[in-house]
C-alpha cells in the first residue's frame, strides 16, 4: 500500500472575521452630524456663504436658534475656535442641540469629562444623541450599568447609533436581548448593524443547536438523538439563511465591504457566480483584500489565469497569505520554482502555516528532503494537520515507523482522513489487524476511497457480506478499481447458474455485476477485463470479447492472454493463438503450456511437445501437472518407438 502523503496543496478562503465594533471616536463624531434634532437640518442644507452669514448676523444679534446653527455648521467644518463661542451662547439660552454639540467639541479638543456634563445636560432635556454620546463616555471609562441606562435612553428614541451601540454593550454580555437592537439600528439604514445582525443569524441558521434537538446544515434536516426530526422543522435554518442574505445585502449596498464579501461567499456556495463575482469586485473596489482573494479564485475557475493573478497580486500586496499561496501555487505550475517560494514565503509572513506546508510541498517536489522536512515540521507544530501527515510520511520513508507515528496520530486526531488510513496501514504491516480495521473504518466514514475498500475486504474476510458489499460500493463509487472488481465478484456469486442457451431468445441484458466489471476494466484492472472479456463470450459476442481479452493480456494478463489464444483458436487463428499461448506459458501459466504442447503434437513437433509437457507439470495445477505427464509419457513412447 501506498501512505498518503503529498496531495491538495492550496486551501482556499476560510471564515471571516464576525465581529468589527466601531470605536467610541467614530460614533461621537457621527453624532456631531446628526445633532440639533430640530434646526441643526437647517444647516445640513443651508450650508452656502450667504446663508451663514445671515445666520451670523443673527447670532450676534442674540439669535440663540441661529447661534447653535452657525456653531453646528462651524463644528462639521472643524473650526472648533469658531463654533465654541456661539455653541456655548446658545447652551447658555436652553438649547439642547448646542448642548450636545458643545459636548462633542470639548471631546475632541480632549475634556471628556467636561463634554460629558454637556452631553448629561442634553440628554436629560431629551437629546437622543447626547444620550448615546454620554453612554459611549461610560463605557469607555467601563461603567457598563451607566452606559447601558443612557444608550439604552437613545435607543428608545429610535436614535440608530444609540441602538446599535446598546446591542454591542448587550453582544458583549452575551445578552439576548442584543438582537432586537441591533434589528432597530438595521431598520434605520445602520449598515455595521446589519451586517453583525445578518452574521447572528447566519451562524444561528447553520450552527448545529445545543440541546437534544439541532439542525444538519448538509441536510438541512433539524435531527434528534433517534433521527430526523420532521421534515417540516427544515424551514428554521432555511428562512434563517435567507433573512441573513437581506440583511447582507442592505449593509453591501450601503458601501460596507465585508458585508459585500460575505454576501459573495453566499452567492458562490449557492452557484450564483456571476453576482457573486460582481460583490467580490465591488468589495474589492473598496480596499478588502478578502474579497480581491475569492475574485481571483472565481475568474481562475472561470479559465482567466491572468485576471485572477492581477487580483490576487493585490490581495497579497495588502497582506492576505491565502491570496499569497494562490499565487505560489500559480507559478509553481508555471514551473517558476523561485517566484513561486517567495510567494509561500510571503504566506508564511502574513500568518498564513499553508505557506510552510506549501513550501514543504515545494521541496519535496524537487527532492529537497531535509528542506521539505524542516518546512512540514514547522506547518505541524504549528497545527497543519495535513502537513504532520506529510511529514510523517516523509520519516516513515526514510525508515523511521517510531518518529512517524505520533504524527500520524496527531493528524488523525486534528481530523486528517489520509493520516487515518496511514495509521491503518502502519498498524496493518504490524499485523495488527484490529486496530488497523478501527482506523480504516474511521477514514472510510469520512469518505476515504482506499481505506472503505480495506473495510470491505475485511468484512468480506470475516463473512459479512452486506457490510462488505455497503463499503465496497462506497469505495467503487469513489473511483476504486479494486473495490469496484470486488463488488461484482460478489454480486456474481449471487447469480444463478445460467441455463441452456434458446434458440431465437434475446439477448441476455447486462448484470449489474457485469457493469461493475466494465466499470473497473475501463480503469485498466486486468482481471475484471479477462471476467468481461468472459461474459462477453458467454453472450455470444467474440468481438467484445476477443476486445477485453487482448487488452488484458497487452497489459500483462496470463489469464487474459490465455483466453485470447482460446478464442483465436476456435475461430480458426491457431498461429495466433499459439503467440499468445506462449507469452502467457512464460508469465507461468499451466493451461497455456499445455496447449502448446499439444499444438506441437499435433504437429508431429514431439521434442517440442515434451518441452511444453514439462512446463505444464512445472506450473500446475494438479489436474493439468497430471495431464501434461501422461502427454509426455506418450509423446516419450512415441520418440522411442
Amino acid at each position: 500500500m501506498v501512505f498518503m502523503g503529498d496531495r491538495a496543496t492550496l486551501l482556499e478562503t476560510g471564515r471571516f472575521v464576525q465581529r468589527h465594533p466601531r470605536n467610541a471616536a467614530d460614533d461621537i463624531i457621527e453624532a456631531a452630524g446628526a445633532v440639533g434634532e430640530t434646526v441643526d437640518t437647517t444647516a445640513d442644507h443651508e450650508n452656502d456663504a450667504e446663508t451663514e452669514a445671515r445666520h451670523r448676523r443673527a447670532a450676534e444679534n442674540g439669535d440663540a436658534a441661529s447661534m447653535s446653527v452657525l456653531g453646528a455648521l462651524l463644528l462639521r467644518r472643524g473650526d472648533l475656535d469658531g463654533a465654541e463661542p456661539y455653541l456655548r451662547g446658545a447652551t447658555a439660552e436652553g438649547d439642547r442641540a448646542a448642548a450636545n454639540n458643545l459636548g462633542v467639541l470639548l471631546h475632541q479638543r480632549g475634556y471628556p469629562d467636561e463634554a460629558a456634563g454637556w452631553w448629561r445636560v442634553a440628554a436629560v432635556a431629551g437629546s437622543a444623541p447626547a444620550a448615546h454620546a454620554l453612554g459611549r463616555h461610560h463605557r469607555e471609562r467601563g461603567d457598563e450599568p451607566g452606559a447601558e441606562y443612557w444608550l439604552r435612553q437613545s435607543a428608545e428614541q429610535g436614535h440608530a447609533l444609540g441602538a446599535y451601540a446598546l446591542a454591542d454593550l448587550l453582544e458583549h454580555r452575551s445578552d439576548v436581548g442584543a438582537e432586537r437592537w441591533l434589528r432597530a439600528a438595521a431598520e434605520q439604514g445602520h449598515r455595521e448593524a446589519a451586517y453583525r445582525l445578518a452574521l447572528s443569524m447566519e451562524r444561528r441558521a447553520t450552527e448545529p443547536a445545543r440541546g437534544p434537538h439541532s439542525y444538519d446544515t448538509a441536510t438541512g434536516l433539524r435531527t434528534t438523538a433517534d433521527g430526523p426530526a420532521p421534515a417540516g422543522d427544515a424551514a428554521a435554518p432555511k428562512s434563517g439563511l435567507t433573512e441573513a442574505e437581506q440583511w447582507f445585502r442592505q449593509a453591501a449596498a450601503r458601501g460596507h465591504r465585508r458585508a459585500a464579501l460575505h454576501l459573495g461567499v453566499l452567492l458562490e456556495k449557492r452557484g450564483e457566480l456571476k453576482e457573486a463575482g460582481r460583490w467580490y469586485l465591488t468589495s474589492a473596489k473598496d480596499g478588502e483584500a478578502k474579497a480581491a482573494c475569492a475574485l481571483g479564485f472565481l475568474l481562475r475557475d472561470a479559465g482567466d489565469e491572468e485576471s485572477a493573478a492581477v487580483w490576487w497580486l493585490r490581495a497579497a500586496q495588502d497582506g492576505d497569505g491565502n491570496a499569497a499561496n494562490a499565487l505560489g501555487a500559480l507559478h509553481a505550475a508555471r514551473g517558476e520554482q523561485q517566484t513561486a517560494e517567495r510567494w509561500y514565503r510571503a504566506a508564511m509572513d502574513a500568518g498564513d502555516v499553508n505557506g510552510a506546508y506549501n513550501l514543504g510541498l515545494l521541496c519535496a517536489a524537487q527532492e529537497r528532503t531535509t528542506q521539505a522536512e524542516q518546512w512540514y515540521r514547522r506547518a505541524a507544530y504549528a497545527g497543519h494537520r495535513e502537513a504532520a501527515n506529510a511529514l510523517a510520511v516523509l520519516l516513515l520513508q526514510a525508515g523511521d515507523a517510531g518518529g512517524a507515528e505520533p504524527w500520524f496520530s496527531k493528524a488523525a486526531e486534528a481530523g486528517s482522513v489520509d493520516a487515518a488510513f496511514n495509521l491503518g496501514i502502519l498498524h496493518a504491516g504490524r499485523d495488527d489487524d484490529r486496530t488497523a480495521l478501527s482506523w480504516y473504518e474511521r477514514a472510510a466514514a469520512a469518505g476515504h476511497t482506499e481505506a472503505a475498500l480495506q473495510v470491505g475486504i475485511a468484512c468480506l474476510r470475516d463473512g459479512d457480506e452486506q457490510g462488505a458489499e455497503r463499503h465496497l460500493r462506497c469505495a467503487a463509487g469513489g473511483g476504486s478499481a479494486e473495490a469496484a472488481f470486488r463488488l461484482a465478484s460478489v454480486l456474481d456469486a449471487r447469480r444463478p447458474e445460467p441455463g441452456p442457451p434458446v434458440l431465437g431468445a434475446p439477448r441476455e441484458e447486462k448484470s449489474e455485476c457485469e457493469e461493475w466489471y466494465e466499470r473497473a476494466a475501463q480503469q485498466g484492472h486486468r482481471r475484471a477485463q479477462v471476467r468481461v472479456g468472459m461474459l462477453a463470450a458467454g453472450r455470444g459476442d467474440v468481438a467484445e470479447a476477443a476486445r477485453w481479452y487482448r487488452e488484458a493480456a497487452e497489459a500483462g494478463s496470463r489469464n487474459g492472454a490465455f483466453n485470447l489464444g482460446l478464442l483465436l483458436a476456435r475461430e480458426g487463428g491457431e498461429r495466433e493463438a499459439a503467440l499468445w499461448w506462449t507469452r502467457a506459458a512464460h508469465a507461468g501459466h499451466g493451461r497455456a503450456a499445455l496447449r502448446l504442447a499439444l499444438l506441437a503434437a499435433r504437429r508431429g513437433e514431439l521434442t517440442e511437445g515434451r518441452r511444453w509437457c514439462a512446463r505444464a507439470v512445472e506450473l500446475g495445477p494438479a489436474e493439468v501437472a497430471e495431464r501434461a505427464a501422461r502427454l509426455s509419457e506418450a509423446l516419450h513412447q512415441e520418440l522411442t518407438a
